[in-house]
């Protein structure tokens, strides 16, 4: 397996991925997430592609097949009286094919990303999981990640 940047190439795989993940989320908060659907369009995911400041690694098989991908965006936390200047990045989203889960593909990923961290100079790398998605808490965990902060609601 290999982890590279994504490539126009990879479009459609993307989107079945993209599907699935939505799917994981509308069983979660039917409220929220409409099943069918995607986050991104093709032409959407054409122009993310080529942004640097927003870029989408994928992993990918012996057989050329994405088996998983990673949207990030890099973060610049600006000097403030009260906080320190620093970049970060932030993972947006992160799959692996339903198909490919146990196989290390998630760990490829997030020690990419990590790695490419460390060569932007990043001070961390943040997320969000959705409450009720277990078994991404526990992978993240896992990866070495710790809560930082709680966004929490009222439904009304």
């Amino acid at each position: 397996m290999t982890v590279r940047r994504a490539e126009r190439k990879d479009i459609k795989r993307i989107l079945e991925l993209l599907g699935q993940v939505l799917e994981i989320h509308a069983e979660i908060r039917p409220d929220i997430f409409v099943p069918g659907t995607t986050k991104y369009s093709v032409e959407e995911l054409e122009k993310m592609i080529s942004d640097d400041e927003n870029p989408i690694f994928v992993a990918v098989d012996g057989r050329g097949r994405v088996t998983g991908y990673a949207f990030c965006r890099i973060k610049e936390q600006p000097a403030a009286e009260y906080m320190v200047k620093f970049k970060s990045i932030f993972i947006d989203d992160l799959c692996v094919d339903a198909k490919a889960r146990g196989g290390h593909v998630g760990t490829a990923l997030f020690e990419f990303v990590k790695n490419e961290a460390r060569r932007l100079g990043c001070y961390e790398v943040t997320l969000n999981v959705w409450a009720g998605n277990e078994p991404a808490e526990r992978f993240y965990e896992k990866m070495g990640m710790k809560t930082k902060e709680r966004q929490m609601e009222l439904i009304l």
